[in-house]
């Protein structure tokens, strides 16, 4: 019996086993552990607790305080002040500071520190999304990632897996957001509990690495352990292009694919090129339906930004619907790169000069109302259109306030038309 990638990947980082199946489990070795502002205090704080002088390897932890900085406040400026005293005094060499940073989950394969074939933790949620570049990558608890800064080893029950084939060519205006925005409305929520969602299909040679960092990110959203797609040439030649870039201390790596005779307890098949994009309703991202089904739904704020939809072509794709366009007088855009390198090219590109005539506002790289931190939280009773990932009660501000989960092209054309729109409507 052969084994899907999820499980090769799993295995090849286990001791002495020849084989694994679903349900195993495991103790595995782990290339790369993260941690963030939020949660890494609390892994730290563990980590004290076992009285080591050293992590297990300075080179394959990575601090991102990437969800309040800049500080909002006096305990945000302490939890990042936390990170970084732990990385001076444990030589933490990938640790970013403002100015450097940016969102963990667009930092990490931007720099070229996930390679594929690699097994990744890290104490946030969404660290499923460097499953793009053929990586298992999961999000554990703090106690999880405290073991694995000392240990370099992380305990986990083997997923089964779902495999979801794309075919087809996505229409003009449809990316990496609405195919998983779809596949999570036929899921919801937990279908995928504790499973990989393993994408593959020709529809993938039209997706960049962008699309598919989106797909990957919200396979939590459907209950996943991991969401990946196995590494084919256009993964190749993004992490080749961050290795020669940046450098990084690791630079070889081995493309792993699922075996002909793999299981999977399930298979589902989508033609992409029927598909309009979609928009997830308040409060669940499983609540999606295709945008023509919403009339007049009014807009207080539109986000651009977040690890699903802040890199460079969200930026590009935003800013081609807003170019000579203003921003309806009744709404906020807001826009935030998700790492420096962003933020530099879409200056470069002019993206940003279109944002600020557009009459929105171009912010520094942050998880900002993402997680209704900061930098745009919703009143009672506000609505917003946000590329993030999460529209749950309360996530971006008040819990009387509600959020829609949408591409970048239909948050553009919603910040200029006041009300949930496609961009053929402006």
């Amino acid at each position: 019996m052969g084994h899907t990638v999820t499980e090769k990947i799993l295995l090849s980082h286990t001791k002495g086993l020849k084989s694994i199946a679903p349900g195993d489990f495991i103790m595995a070795n782990v290339d790369i552990c993260l941690g963030n502002d939020v949660t890494s205090p609390i892994a730290i704080k563990e980590f004290r607790e076992l009285g080591l002088s050293k992590v297990f390897n300075n080179k394959r932890v990575v601090l991102v305080p990437d969800h309040f900085l800049p500080a909002k406040d006096m305990r945000s400026a302490n939890q990042a002040r936390i990170l970084k005293d732990f990385a001076e005094e444990f030589k933490i060499e990938n640790y970013f500071e403002l100015g450097d940073m940016g969102v963990e989950h667009a930092l990490l394969p931007e720099r070229g520190l996930v390679l594929p074939g690699d097994l990744m933790i890290g104490a946030d949620s969404h660290t499923c999304t460097h499953g793009a570049v053929g990586v298992f990558a999961t999000g554990v608890g703090s106690t999880d990632l405290a073991f694995a800064m000392a240990f370099g080893e992380c305990w986990l029950k083997v997923p089964e897996t779902i495999k979801i084939v794309f075919t087809g060519k996505p229409r003009k205006w449809v990316g990496g957001k609405d195919l998983i925005l779809k596949v999570i409305a036929d899921l919801g929520v937990s279908g995928a509990l504790y499973k990989a969602l393993e994408f593959e299909g020709d529809a993938l040679q039209y997706l960049d690495m962008d699309d598919r960092f989106s797909i990957c990110n919200m396979a939590v959203e459907a209950g996943a352990k991991n969401g990946i797609i196995p590494a084919d040439k256009i993964t190749e030649k993004y992490v080749k292009a961050a290795i020669k870039k940046y450098k990084p201390a690791r630079k070889s790596f081995k493309a792993v694919k699922s075996d002909k005779g793999a299981v999977y307890s399930e298979v589902r098949e989508y033609n992409v090129s029927k598909l309009e994009p979609f928009v997830a309703s308040p409060n669940l991202p499983s609540n999606g339906k295709p945008v023509s089904s919403y009339k007049n739904v009014k807009v207080d704020q539109v986000v651009v930004g977040s690890c699903t939809n802040g890199r460079i072509s969200d930026m590009k794709i935003a800013a081609s619907v807003l170019k000579g366009k203003k921003v309806n007088p009744g709404v906020r855009l807001i826009v935030i790169p998700a790492t420096q390198d962003v933020y530099a090219d879409a200056v470069k590109e002019g993206y940003a000069e279109i944002f600020v005539k557009a009459g929105g506002t171009f912010c520094t790289p942050s998880c900002g109302p993402c997680l209704g931190g900061h930098m745009g939280i919703l009143f009672e009773g506000e609505v917003a259109v946000a590329t993030t990932n999460r529209n749950f009660v309360g996530r971006m501000g008040h819990p009387k306030s509600l959020i829609y989960l949408a591409n970048p092209a239909i948050a553009a054309a919603s910040a200029v038309k006041g009300c949930i729109a496609h961009p053929s409507e402006i």
